[in-house]
């Protein structure tokens, strides 16, 4: 085998198959990447293809290269990727001497052992092709969402994000029981009347977002056990979550609601702000009124307190006081773009709904809030 490769091709292909190494594991080849340049050269971005997996997730790019003499090795994809970080700019050449293979470029040379490729076990198919959506538009959603995904492993399908299809429709959705995302898009269905609902790894689906490209349609491939994902000559698999998360439709009912409007720049650096002075999770509370037109902030507990006023309209109250976990509230606000969002608030120890000010049902986040108990 033997290859040659712009140095910043071949550091952007590794590093995207690298992702779904393992940090450790008891089985050395998953911490492999096979390098092939026998398969690809079909029309899927290049006849050098790089691919790596372990028991949870997939990954595969094809790339640009000269084949100067087909083969596949299997090489320890981290330290690979370290190699291909600090080569120098320009052309690499790329070969199997014996049992290493060799990496060069500009009189810089680095050896590596190689792994039985015998061991390594074949990569998962990509399921069945559901449809497309924007890449760009489907990163976004998913950061979106993420932040409200829960982190406690013992309660698997709450670490997930819930990717829901129905007709020309996509819904993500994420929850910690503390707060709940949901996040709707457009998407093109393969058939018209194409439904599934299944939970993948927040983690990984985070992970697989940022690394698309930032234009053109990801393809979305799904069956009982795994989702897929193909962009431009990449394609990667993930395992799904078992379980459900809970269902949105009902929590997401807020029936007559006070209806606050505040700037959405504002508000995200004032809770930033006072938040300084609240120690662990000690909430920020949130006092609107309509008389004044305007909210203010509170945080800290005895002689370390901080406040900010800012404006807000208030309908359907004239005066309304609530409280959140800064760092929910914080998450929430950041996910949001709009220049102002509403806030749909039943009061104190009840559920409040973000929506940007339109009130669409595209992007919403609920959090629950909490009694206020500042001195």
């Amino acid at each position: 085998m033997e290859f040659r490769i712009e140095r910043g091709a071949l550091t952007d292909a590794v590093s995207w198959a690298a992702r779904v190494l393992p940090v450790r594991s008891p089985v050395p080849v998953l911490g492999g990447l096979l390098l092939d340049t026998e398969s690809g050269g079909r029309g899927e971005g290049g006849p050098l293809r790089i691919s790596g997996l372990d028991y949870e997730a997939s990954a595969r790019v094809d790339v640009d290269a000269e084949v100067v003499r087909p083969g596949k090795v299997l090489v320890m994809g981290r330290r690979l990727l370290d190699i291909c970080k600090v080569l120098p700019e320009g052309p690499v050449e790329c070969a199997v001497e014996g049992s290493r293979f060799t990496v060069s470029g500009d009189g810089a040379r680095f050896g590596l052992s190689v792994l039985p490729l015998d061991d390594y076990p074949a990569l998962p198919p990509l399921p069945q092709v559901r449809g497309a959506v924007d890449a760009e538009l489907f990163a976004a959603a998913v950061a979106d969402v993420a932040v409200a995904a829960g982190r406690d492993d013992t309660l698997p399908a709450l670490t997930g994000i819930r990717l829901g299809l129905d007709g020309d429709t996509m819904t993500l959705a994420a929850t910690d029981r503390y707060r709940f995302a949901v996040r709707t898009l457009p998407w093109k269905a393969a058939t018209p009347d194409g439904t599934a609902d299944v939970i993948v790894s927040a983690r990984r689906l985070t992970e697989i977002a940022r690394s698309l490209g930032r234009s053109g349609l990801v393809s979305v491939a799904l069956d009982a056990g795994s989702a897929g994902f193909e962009h431009a000559g990449t394609r990667t698999t993930v395992r799904l979550l078992e379980g459900r998360l809970p269902r949105h439709e009902k929590l997401f009912a807020m029936p007559d609601p006070a209806v606050a409007v505040v700037d959405r720049a504002r508000l995200t650096e004032a809770v930033k702000r006072v938040s300084v002075v609240a120690d662990g999770d000690s909430p920020v509370q949130l006092a609107f009124s309509r008389a004044d037109a305007s909210v203010t902030l509170r945080a800290g507990y005895e002689d370390d307190v901080a406040s900010q006023r800012l404006p807000a309209s208030l309908e359907g109250a004239e005066e309304l006081t609530v409280a959140f976990n800064p760092g929910y509230l914080a998450d929430a606000l950041a996910s949001f773009t709009e220049p102002s969002l509403r806030l749909l608030l039943l009061g104190a120890g009840q559920r409040a709904m973000i929506t940007d000010e339109a009130g669409t049902d595209v992007h919403r986040h609920l959090l629950m809030s909490v009694k206020p108990q500042l001195a």
